[in-house]
């Protein structure tokens, strides 16, 4: 048994020197710039809404969100979000961005299944657990404030 563990941990050393290693400072630094370029597109995106068609500043967001959703929907069609997505890593995935880019990419895939079996089910495979997480958490959440509330009051 011994000599098994030996020889685990010796491959183990030999596949290490030739391993790459991360650059996390660069990977760090490149998904920063990413995610703040898609953020400041965000809100000019919300800037236009509320200077060009006169929307007051809470009522910009949603139409905001939207627009983001589709041009990322968009450019995960076109195959290039993909390619932002190698390059920024969590910068681009982070974001509203990356979760439309996740719903789309699933709706892409399971397109020669039909609309039905393909798209609408295989869609929200990815989606459906950060729904079910976001809400469970947000009730998780909630009750721990209202419990505070009652003990404060």
């Amino acid at each position: 048994m011994a000599t098994k563990k030996k020889i685990k941990d010796d491959y183990k050393n030999s596949v290490k020197k030739y391993h790459p290693k991360p650059k996390y400072f660069l990977n760090c630094l490149k998904a920063f710039l990413v995610g703040g370029a898609i953020c400041c597109v965000g809100q000019g995106i919300q800037n236009f809404y509320i200077t060009v068609l006169d929307f007051s500043e809470k009522d910009a967001g949603n139409p905001t969100v939207a627009t983001l959703i589709l041009i990322s929907s968009l450019l995960t069609g076109l195959g290039l979000y993909d390619k932002l997505g190698q390059f920024a890593g969590a910068g681009s995935a982070v974001p509203v961005t990356g979760f439309a880019n996740s719903m789309t990419s699933a709706a892409m895939e399971y397109k020669s299944e039909g609309i039905v079996l393909g798209i609408a089910t295989n869609m929200f495979k990815l989606a459906g657990s950060v729904i079910v997480f976001g809400a469970v958490s947000a009730y998780i959440v909630g009750m721990i404030r209202y419990f505070f509330s009652l003990t404060i009051s």
